[in-house]
């Protein structure tokens, strides 16, 4: 169950206009990692190694069990699960029931191990995907120049309808993949 209070709040984007009553959700506790690992356990979760990934369905399920029961879930490094519920806004608080409540959304909140990972990341620029396919393409036809704009040419071409984000192998040498139409520029 998840317990809920009801306020008086105006619309930011139209002061001009009465409050309205909106809910907002209330956490029952707040339950750490070791809690929540104790709470799968009791539902008869016995793993061995073999079973990480039914550990792991599991423990969504009871994610979702227990963010409707109020709770919110701190898995350490992870992060915090809790949730928020939106509302259709009533006249007064008199007039607000369960029935303005229309959504229950998941909340995220990245642990210290997932906040912008920018200070953890290094960069290396690399040639453009067009550059090395022409560049495969030249060494395997044995020549020894690359006409670096008309490879860009031909691949800006031939990508326009390509998903530029399907290959994930950006900057790894051990693509070799001769699909030349696939690769931005």
């Amino acid at each position: 169950m998840i317990n809920y209070s009801v306020y008086m709040m105006g619309n930011p984007i139209k002061p001009e206009e009465a409050p309205k009553a909106y809910a907002k959700n209330q956490v029952n506790e707040i339950w750490t990692l070791e809690k929540f690992a104790r709470h799968i356990a009791d539902h008869n979760g016995v793993y061995s190694r073999g079973t990480v990934k039914g550990v792991i369905s599991d423990m969504c399920e009871c994610i979702v069990e227990q963010l409707l029961n109020g709770n919110k879930i701190q898995l350490g490094e992870l992060g915090t699960f809790g949730i928020s519920i939106g509302c259709t806004g009533a006249e007064s608080i008199e007039k607000f029931t369960a029935k303005n409540i229309a959504e229950v959304n998941i909340l995220f909140t990245p642990g210290n191990d997932f906040s912008n990972l920018v200070s953890r990341a290094t960069f290396n620029q690399v040639a453009s995907r067009a550059a090395q396919v022409a560049t495969l393409k030249a060494e395997k036809a044995g020549e020894t120049t690359v006409d670096l704009a008309a490879a860009k040419a031909g691949s800006s071409s031939s990508n326009d309808n390509a998903s530029s984000g399907s290959d994930s192998t950006e900057g790894d040498d051990s693509n070799t993949s001769t699909d030349e139409g696939n690769y931005p520029v």
